[in-house]
């Protein structure tokens, strides 16, 4: 009887045990850090409601999913709560990852992420946005070829915002990848020394984390593999030191005294449009037709314009029925100061003498802003910033490839524009590539040392057809080559065959009339010694 009794209750047991559930996912929906299995996890949200699902292994795999927030971030990864080493003393960090599910709507993005302290810095390594790039309108610092990909440098400023510390003010780095991708490796120590290399001093090393953010959307994502090597040499994929920075200098030094800066509304790219009516770019010149008061139109200047050495600002332009205001903005978004027209029926200049407070800014936008109720147009033809020098220089040494320095004994080219033409110089252009940058010699200009840098800008055209007119030369006794690209598309390439300045002309048929369009000057055919030298553009209508 015992034996049978026994038996009965052994089943009993095994079948309980068949329907005891595994251990259950770790399922977050508010504020939260742990350390699981050795990675640590976070979640956190300032707005609105998302889920952070962590699997029972707990190796930095989680999946996530939010809707109608505000601003959320799910991460998985390392951090240094003691805060009192640098990224050298802690060692080469390399991640791996993978996004299986990528279901997104709006602004998110896919990132590497951390924080520094001494000084206060939040970072972001970008390998996916949506519809909105995270550095905003920052002014590029340059790029970077890292792990196969092309990243884009960017520093933006947080004014007492939330941070690791509290509400503060602090700067914001970025390497944004120029194509999306969910998944591969990551050469983030790469990332810091190029951050460095430009002038943007990293602190004390919080945290290194796999992030998926959210922003004003909705949207979920699984990250199926999170991994993070920390420690050892140095190494990563930065280009040597002995080749130039990646960059122009930040914004933030002050330019030369004694000069002037011109910009016509063909050198700047178009911001927003806050409500006016029509617009339009000729000749360099913007128009503007108003429906009523405090209608306004942004563009973005080509470089962030120190003020340090500015004496005064110029406007010219007209706006015979109406009064105009243009308004000046700085990297923050934020509008420093404003002058007004008194309704000129023709091109008048009108000037700002600056104060000791009106030079303690860097702007980078200016807004055109309607200030009477009626209807009425404006033209603004340039903004001249007097007193600032952008760009000037020399080249980079003779010992950083590609190329040689250019050579000295030319003298710069003072001829006008010819007539009705539009002339844009290379320095007021916006830099990209490797090793873009300023001379001085032959001629104030741009130098492209090496394939595929470049300088753009954005231009409209009226009709479908215009001449190209580039002044450049090479840098020694070979072929320099500059391909002419209108709006994505190849028009026809410029050659500079020798090292005394010429003019090169093509005629193109583009097909993009009553539009803006992005106008690119990129270097090709680089097999040897030669540079590309670059003063000016002229464009005008054939």
């Amino acid at each position: 009887m015992r034996k049978s009794i026994s038996l009965v209750l052994a089943v009993i047991f095994m079948a309980s045990l068949a329907v005891i559930p595994a251990s259950a996912n770790t399922v977050w929906n508010r504020n939260t850090i742990q350390n699981l299995n050795g990675v640590d996890y976070e979640f956190w949200a300032d707005n609105g409601g998302g889920t952070m699902t962590i699997p029972t292994s707990a190796n930095g795999a989680f999946s996530c999913e939010w809707n109608n927030i505000n601003n959320i971030l799910f991460r998985s990864g390392r951090k240094w709560n003691n805060r009192n080493q640098t990224h050298q003393q802690i060692g080469q960090i390399t991640m791996n990852y993978n996004v299986s599910t990528w279901n997104v709507q709006g602004n998110s993005y896919l990132c590497i992420y951390g924080w520094t302290v001494d000084p206060l810095v939040e970072w972001y390594i970008i390998e996916t946005y949506g519809t909105y790039k995270p550095s905003g309108n920052a002014s590029r610092l340059g790029t970077v070829s890292i792990n196969g990909g092309t990243y884009e440098l960017f520093r933006t400023t947080r004014t007492n915002q939330p941070s690791i510390l509290g509400t503060r003010t602090f700067d914001q780095y970025w390497s944004i990848r120029t194509s999306n991708r969910r998944s591969g490796t990551v050469d983030v120590s790469a990332h810091f020394r190029a951050w460095e290399a430009v002038g943007l001093r990293m602190g004390n090393l919080t945290e290194v984390a796999l992030t998926v953010e959210g922003w004003q959307n909705r949207g979920n994502a699984t990250v199926s593999q999170m991994s993070l090597s920390v420690g050892g040499g140095g190494g990563g994929s930065q280009p040597p030191a002995t080749q130039p920075p990646a960059t122009q200098p930040p914004a933030t030094q002050p330019p030369a005294n004694n000069a002037s800066t011109r910009y016509t509304f063909a050198n700047m790219s178009f911001a927003s449009n806050q409500n006016a009516s029509s617009y339009s770019v000729s000749n360099g010149s913007l128009n503007v037709n108003y429906g009523g008061q405090h209608r306004e139109v942004r563009y973005n200047l080509p470089q962030a314009i120190n003020l340090a050495n500015c004496t005064s600002i110029v406007v010219n332009g007209q706006s015979a029925n109406g009064q105009t205001a243009i308004k000046f903005f700085n990297a923050s978004g934020q509008e420093v100061f404003v002058m007004w027209n008194n309704r000129a029926s023709s091109a008048t200049n009108w000037t700002r003498n600056l104060s000791a407070a009106d030079r303690n800014n860097t702007i980078t936008r200016i807004g055109i802003m309607s200030q009477d109720t009626g209807s009425y147009s404006a033209t603004i033809n340039s903004i001249t910033f007097n007193g600032v020098s952008v760009g000037g220089g020399s080249t980079p040494p003779a010992t950083n490839p590609p190329g040689t320095s250019p050579p000295a004994t030319n003298p710069p080219s003072t001829s006008p524009p010819a007539n009705n033409a539009t002339r844009i110089t290379a320095q007021s252009m916006t830099k990209g590539g490797q090793w873009t940058g300023n001379i001085s010699s032959p001629f104030n200009g741009v130098a492209l040392y090496g394939n595929n840098d470049l300088v753009r800008f954005n231009q409209f055209f009226a009709n479908n057809r215009h001449q190209f007119s580039l002044r450049g030369a090479s840098s020694a006794s070979g072929n320099a080559d500059v391909r002419l690209d209108i709006g994505g598309t190849n028009s026809g390439t410029f050659r500079f065959s020798g090292t005394s300045p010429s003019t090169q002309n093509l005629t193109v048929s583009h097909n993009r009339g009553n539009s803006t369009v992005e106008i690119r000057l990129v270097r090709i055919n680089d097999t040897g010694p030669t540079n590309a030298l670059i003063e000016w553009l002229e464009i005008r209508a054939a």
